[in-house]
């Protein structure tokens, strides 16, 4: 449930509000609170901590500014979600907002219930996800300090072996390259999120297979180091597919795309998790063995549907997937099914596209960001997603594109 505070000395427009999102369908349910001054928004805000403002910028005791700029001090600015409102609005008064901290602003009797809808969850949205961000920078700086340590480790070990063993003078001099490679990035991550976190973890591979550890734990240091960059590498890309989906997808060229190859193609990069989880996965598209889509587009989706079925297997037994593609009512279908631990849709399915929801946190590592991504990918192309699944007994996803 989200919490919204309106924030309007004018009844009616409190009330049309009201009625806006009260309407609004395909979200969580809202827990609605009003406050018609300055200083009865302040006492709401701090009591209900609202998951979004709608702040009128004309106040009988404030104005609008000044009063966002209070609520910024009760919280940190980075979790504050405002939505300017005013009956007399200007550009300049839309950047003053903005500046100041708003998520985004709208002028009255120029918008409707979609717009209002549509803004206030796309600044609630963007508020989670600028948390998110912010939670993995802090955790980067904490894998920053691991790998610091970790180099420095690295380097003790590398002069006892050069000391002890000549024959190893080769591999020093890669690992002396890969420890400067190593310093670089260390150095760049700190300051920048999106560089390639992904070279790191090669690099570190790399280690691996050249070092060698007389002490046990230094082992086990790596393999904490390792397995952090990885997690913390799958959550850079998966923000960075949404970032890239976000944009107008025009441009995008469609093209035939044979099912069985793309599956073959999606097999291959999740080989590693098929072979460790004995999974098995079948396929039928004899009906439709070729459809017109954004290629790499639609292997996301299948990457993505392939990943989580293999990832919330159920314990008891291997997994099963099975991909099928047909036409209904002339438009193609695309269908995944699997035998993993299943959702319960009572209970989850308002949620289940949601931004950074997880449903099985104790059964694998993830980040709550693929099914978000498969559904965007689908709806940005006109589709849709119907979901059946019973818990314990697995889950179909059929896709109308």
């Amino acid at each position: 449930m989200k919490r919204i505070l309106l924030v309007d000395d004018n009844e009616q427009d409190r009330t049309l509000y009201r009625r806006y999102l009260s309407k609004s369908e395909g979200h969580e349910r809202l827990e609605i609170s009003e406050a018609a001054t300055g200083a009865e928004a302040r006492a709401a805000f701090a009591a209900h901590r609202p998951d979004c403002v709608l702040l009128d910028y004309n106040l009988p005791d404030t104005d609008g500014l000044d009063l966002l700029a209070e609520l910024m001090a009760l919280a940190p600015p980075e979790t504050l979600c405002v939505v300017m409102i005013t009956g007399g609005g200007s550009e300049g008064l839309a950047m003053r907002a903005l500046r100041t901290g708003a998520l985004d602003y709208l002028v009255k009797q120029q918008f409707d219930q979609s717009m209002l809808v549509k803004t206030v969850f796309h600044a609630i949205e963007k508020n989670e996800w600028r948390q998110y961000v912010a939670s993995y920078h802090n955790e980067l700086r904490a894998v920053n300090q691991q790998l610091r340590d970790s180099l420095e480790e690295l380097r003790n070990t590398r002069e006892e072996v050069t000391q002890k063993n000549a024959q190893l003078t080769a591999a020093n001099a890669q690992l002396t390259a890969a420890n400067l490679d190593l310093d670089n990035f260390v150095y760049a991550a700190s300051h920048d999120l999106k560089q390639p976190v992904n070279n790191l973890t090669g690099l570190f591979d790399e280690l691996r297979r050249t070092a060698t550890f007389h002490d046990p734990e230094e082992a086990v240091v790596m393999q904490l180091v390792q397995t952090s960059l990885h997690d913390l590498s799958t959550t850079i890309s998966d923000l960075a597919a949404i970032v890239q989906e976000e944009r107008p997808c025009g441009h995008q060229s469609t093209e035939i795309v044979r099912l069985a190859d793309l599956v073959a193609e999606v097999n291959q990069t999740l080989s590693r998790e098929v072979q460790e989880t004995q999974a098995s996965i079948s396929t039928a598209f004899e009906t439709l063995p070729e459809l017109e889509y954004v290629r790499v587009n639609l292997r996301s989706i299948l990457l993505n549907l392939l990943a989580n079925a293999l990832k919330y297997r159920h314990p008891a037994r291997p997994p099963r997937v099975h991909l099928r593609a047909f036409r209904e009512a002339g438009h193609p279908v695309l269908e995944v099914q699997d035998n993993g631990l299943g959702i319960d849709l009572e209970r989850h399915g308002l949620e289940l596209f949601q931004l950074f929801r997880r449903f099985h946190p104790e059964a694998a590592a993830g980040t709550g960001v693929g099914l978000f991504l498969v559904n965007r990918l689908v709806l940005a192309h006109g589709g849709r997603i119907e979901v059946t699944s019973e818990a314990g007994h697995g889950t179909t996803f059929r896709l109308h594109l």
